[in-house]
């Protein structure tokens, strides 16, 4: 049985890829994998982003910086967790660092506080040691920094 693809030409490719830029903000790799769906050749690929770059619809440092904004203010991750997800859609270290820093560190530290807080408030477990574990199992994979997460579940639970 033949499968038939529908293909672009570099200009439909083009206007596509501008309206997926232009939805919300993208890394190269997400672009790179939409062309690749699109079944389109690699040289056209190259000429695809380098017009996305050259007109804006595509900046590794704007989504970054949105990507830690959302993920920090929307799911409330920590660092490491941000680092790990940025790194996975391969940003480079400088854009990584320079997003990282945005975020105001009074305001990392309310917002961790205030998840701990919630969050063993909502653990309904009578051994000591058990909620204890939760709730750190629970930050450690919000990706918060282990020093933060052992100190707050020893004052929060004892």
């Amino acid at each position: 049985m033949h499968q038939k693809y529908k293909s672009f030409t570099v200009a439909e490719a083009q206007k596509k890829l501008e309206h997926y830029c232009a939805y919300q903000e993208r890394c190269h790799k997400e672009v790179r994998q939409k062309l690749r769906d699109l079944n389109m050749i690699p040289e056209a690929t190259d000429i695809i982003i380098g017009h996305l770059l050259e007109q804006n619809y595509l900046n590794e440092e704007r989504f970054a910086k949105t990507y830690v904004r959302g993920k920090f203010n929307i799911k409330k991750w920590g660092r490491r967790r941000l680092t790990l997800e940025l790194k996975r859609k391969d940003i480079s270290k400088i854009n990584i660092n320079l997003a990282i820093s945005e975020i105001d560190i009074d305001e990392y530290t309310d917002v961790f506080n205030d998840l701990a807080e919630k969050r063993a408030d909502s653990i309904m477990e009578s051994n000591k040691l058990k909620k204890k574990k939760k709730l750190i199992d629970y930050l450690l994979y919000r990706g918060w920094e282990s020093y933060l997460v052992y100190d707050k579940v020893n004052e929060l639970i004892k």
